[in-house]
């Protein structure tokens, strides 16, 4: 029960303090994602320079949990090359897939682990997914770029 209680820590403190909120005029792709089950909603630029993922800032409305799981997102993709990143976004997406069963490699996910309760909640999975898919997308159309 502790660790639930961290847990719910991290991502108040993440809602409440979120990191990367502010979206930077520069920016290599820009997406707009929208949870249509909930109204959530997210703007997200990412910066990518030489497959590095530089910059990655956003702004959006919604949930505790949208707002929170885009602010760990955020955070963890920046200074990561393309092809880690895309491995986080599947670590994460793999653990939003496993209806509780799984907790989440703390080593790749770091405070992303917080969120691994989500999957227990079906309705709530999007919520969580929603800033790690509109990074994925904007990853995607950066490196067409």
């Amino acid at each position: 029960m502790e660790l639930d209680s961290l847990y719910q820590e991290v991502i108040l403190d993440h809602y409440k303090h979120p990191l990367n909120k502010e979206l930077k005029s520069q920016f290599t792709a820009q997406v707009h994602h929208v949870n249509p089950s909930c109204g959530d909603e997210i703007t997200l630029n990412v910066t990518i320079e030489n497959q590095i993922v530089t910059s990655v800032s956003w702004d959006g409305v919604g949930c505790s949990i949208s707002q929170a799981s885009t602010s760990i997102a955020s955070d963890l993709m920046i200074g990561k090359n393309l092809d880690q990143a895309l491995v986080i976004v599947e670590s994460f997406s793999d653990l939003m897939s496993s209806k509780g069963t799984k907790t989440g490699d703390e080593e790749i996910l770091e405070d992303g682990v917080a969120l691994a309760g989500v999957s227990k909640f079906p309705a709530r999975i999007k919520c969580a997914l929603l800033g790690w898919m509109a990074f994925k997308d904007a990853a995607i159309q950066s490196s067409k770029n």
